[in-house]
């Protein structure tokens, strides 16, 4: 039967939980590569291999092999971390990486270009911060993310307290970890089990949490494998709505990957819910495609056997079935900039950081204005799942020196410009994904001035759309809940995607494929000129798409790769 398993089912089976031969692989110093099989399993570790494309064809032309290095993605359950954290990893970026931390959009931090022979330094540096990496990818739980809640921080500690627990409870176990990575005693006995809830090929592909405190959905909730509307009544947690199937990786010219929003299945209490968490993920370790990887999300699982054959399952895995699922709202889906004081008596204070890059630049000194800010700050550092920073629980007595380094060095609480770049994103794409077919951060300033142009000379510079930017279909971005969102085709040629909501809780669709920038400006100046003369109060740029009828509200799997306008 093993011998039927494609190739990545077998690699995960044979890889003694997911040793493989990559200790041997650091040892080799006559690269600065690993095989291609320990890459696939770095991942499960937290790390890519990738190489400085940017640099490919010179340094063919000098014989030399391409410019290897590592990502590295930590497990933060909730983006919560102390100062001295924030330090420790601040710290490891000019060590290890390439002197910048990068937030993403799934609410924690990469480090970019460390060559193999710092890997297992930063691992260990990281490891003293009391973090790791473990399963920030691969076909394992993702890291969990929550919204942050500024206002409502008694409810933040416990969706807090519970996206560490699913994320405890889901995280893998074998030993594989301390021994590459920390110096630990090989434990591995051939025979042995070190999974008990995985097993030796863990599920079919990636699978995502995130926790939404209506009415904010800055996490995005539904886009996830699962997730978790909170339920608030006078004050109290009473538990969770559970959507299910959510995901945005598709191919190109493949009608049947597709990106598709979680469907509402029902209600647990508050105490249930890590183990529905765990029991739902064990029903897509059991029934997903291991087959077709392209096909082997949980949403396709949904899709194929029906919302009605999910409930069931549920019932039998949890041991109880899913209540009926409770009223809410979702409102917004972006982040609270400036000051904002919770329900504890703290003030916390938000902060824009472009792409979500933390770097000194001869424009801004953001890294080091943060480093200060740490070094005093007596809360704790909240990453958002837009790319920015929260600094959190901030007492009235140490708010005016938190003010004072703010003026210093004059970071954005969202006040400074146009207002169309707060709620926008980008995939990190080139010079180091090896999956980018076209720029995205590197890209987005610049795309984003001539939009801010257009916006603010039809009247409308306090207005706030959705962009969503990535250098491939894969969604790391978010890009089809992006008002206006696109994805990369090939270098300077991008998809345009127009019609989501402002809450998440509509996809956009794909408008026109395969056009340059001066297409995309050209098609949306227009719209924008008449969203600022005959919109309604308070109407957003995708709600007033629909309603003019310039895209419809219908969402199918096709309309994600048949554009609503040809090119000819």
């Amino acid at each position: 039967m093993n011998d039927k398993l494609p190739e990545a089912e077998l690699l995960k089976l044979n890889s003694h939980y997911l040793r493989g031969r990559i200790e041997e692989g650091l040892a080799d110093t006559a690269t600065g590569a690993i095989s291609d099989d320990d890459n696939k399993l770095l991942k499960f570790h937290g790390s890519y291999m990738q190489d400085h494309r940017d640099l490919r064809d010179e340094r063919r032309h000098q014989k030399l092999e391409p410019l290897y290095s590592f990502m590295v993605r930590l497990r933060l359950p909730g983006g919560v971390l102390t100062p001295q954290q924030w330090l420790g990893l601040d710290e490891i970026a000019g060590d290890c990486a390439n002197g910048t931390l990068r937030l993403t959009t799934r609410q924690t931090f990469q480090f970019h270009e460390i060559l193999k022979k710092d890997l297992k330094t930063l691992m260990q540096q990281v490891n003293k911060l009391m973090l790791d990496s473990k399963g920030a990818c691969g076909d394992v739980n993702r890291n969990v993310v929550t919204g942050i809640n500024p206002h409502q921080s008694n409810i933040h500690a416990e969706v807090y307290q519970i996206a560490k627990d699913i994320s405890d409870r889901l995280c893998w176990q074998s030993g594989a970890y301390g021994e590459i990575w920390l110096g630990e005693e090989p434990v591995y006995q051939s025979g042995e089990p070190e999974e008990p809830f995985y097993g030796d090929v863990y599920l079919p592909r990636k699978f995502k949490i995130a926790i939404a405190v209506p009415p904010d959905n800055d996490c995005d909730v539904l886009a996830n494998d699962i997730g978790l509307i909170a339920v608030v009544d006078n004050g109290k947690l009473q538990g969770f709505n559970i959507a299910v199937g959510g995901g945005f990786g598709m191919s190109y010219g493949e009608q049947a990957t597709y990106p598709r929003l979680a469907t509402v299945a029902g209600f647990v209490p508050a105490d249930q819910t890590v183990d529905a968490c765990q029991a739902i993920a064990a029903i897509q370790r059991d029934f997903g495609d291991r087959s077709n990887r392209a096909h082997a999300r949980f949403k396709y699982t949904i899709d194929d056997n029906g919302l009605d054959w999910f409930i069931e399952q549920f019932a039998e895995y949890h041991g109880q079935p899913l209540q009926t699922a409770r009223e809410f709202e979702l409102k917004h889906n972006g982040d609270r900039f400036g000051w904002t004081e919770g329900d504890n008596g703290q003030a916390h204070l938000t902060l824009y950081i472009p792409g979500g890059r933390v770097a000194d630049t001869e424009q801004s000194a953001l890294r080091t204005a943060l480093r200060e800010i740490a070094a005093v700050h007596l809360g704790e550092f909240r990453v958002t799942c837009n790319q920015n920073l929260m600094i959190a629980n901030i007492s009235a007595e140490q708010r005016a020196e938190i003010e004072a380094l703010v003026e210093k060095y004059q970071l954005d609480d969202g006040s400074k410009g146009p207002a169309l770049r707060l709620n926008a994103m980008a995939c990190v794409a080139l010079p180091t994904c090896g999956l980018a077919m076209a720029e995205a951060e590197r890209y987005l300033p610049e795309f984003l001035n001539k939009l801010e142009k257009i916006v603010v000379d039809a009247g409308l510079p306090d207005q706030l759309i959705n962009i969503r930017m990535t250098g491939c279909p894969n969604g790391c971005a978010r890009p089809y809940l992006g008002e206006i969102g696109l994805t990369g085709k090939a270098l300077g040629k991008y998809n345009l995607y127009l019609g989501a909501d402002f809450s998440g809780q509509r996809l956009n669709r794909l408008y026109l494929e395969n056009v340059d920038e001066n297409t995309i400006l050209e098609t949306l100046k227009p719209m924008i000129q008449q969203f600022a003369s005959e919109r309604h109060e308070g109407e957003y740029f995708g709600d007033f798409l629909v309603r003019q009828g310039i895209v419809g509200e219908e969402r199918t799997p096709a309309m994600m790769h048949e554009p609503l306008i040809s090119q000819k």
